[in-house]
């Protein structure tokens, strides 16, 4: 059964978060949700409460197929943990699937070298990802290689589907 890994931290868009959670389930994949510390409870934007399985520091990319990242204010805090940076860098090196959306390409811009990539994120991300290189595309999914992105929760439906088509 392939694994993901969806990170997890305070602010998080929780239809960003739970959309992918429960689609990837229903698709048969293990899905882990991997924050600062384990068994932390965190809270969305509105106060939902979603609880980590397991720890950054504690994760290896070599046991996850893929990497999901959503957005909300959640990635200022991700590129913030050294380890969930390293974490994400070695999912990338090992060229498997990394999925952001809205907000999540502020922890790409932070850990990985997005020079020549065509993405899309939230409207107010197109100059940093242009700062870091990219080439931003207003659509509603981008797959440049391994990297998936998506714009708001409305882009949802096709970037799960993005997700599934890039781990079958």
């Amino acid at each position: 059964m392939k694994r993901i890994a969806i990170l997890l931290e305070n602010y998080y868009d929780d239809k960003e978060l739970l959309y992918p959670y429960f689609r990837m389930q229903e698709a048969g994949f293990e899905v882990d949700l991997i924050g600062s510390k384990a068994g932390e409870t965190y809270k969305s934007k509105n106060g939902l409460p979603s609880t980590s399985d397991k720890a950054s520091s504690e994760v290896n990319a070599k046991d996850y197929d893929a990497l999901i990242i959503p957005g909300g204010f959640s990635p200022d805090y991700m590129r913030r943990n050294a380890d969930t940076i390293a974490f994400t860098n070695a999912i990338n090196a090992q060229n498997k699937p990394i999925a952001a959306i809205c907000h999540g390409a502020w922890l790409l811009i932070s850990s990985i070298d997005l020079s020549r990539r065509t993405m899309t994120g939230f409207h107010t991300l197109k100059v940093d990802l242009e700062n870091a290189g990219a080439t931003f595309v207003d659509q509603a999914v981008v797959t440049d290689g391994n990297i998936i992105t998506s714009r708001t929760p409305k882009d949802l439906p096709v970037f799960a589907q993005a997700i599934i088509k890039a781990l079958k």
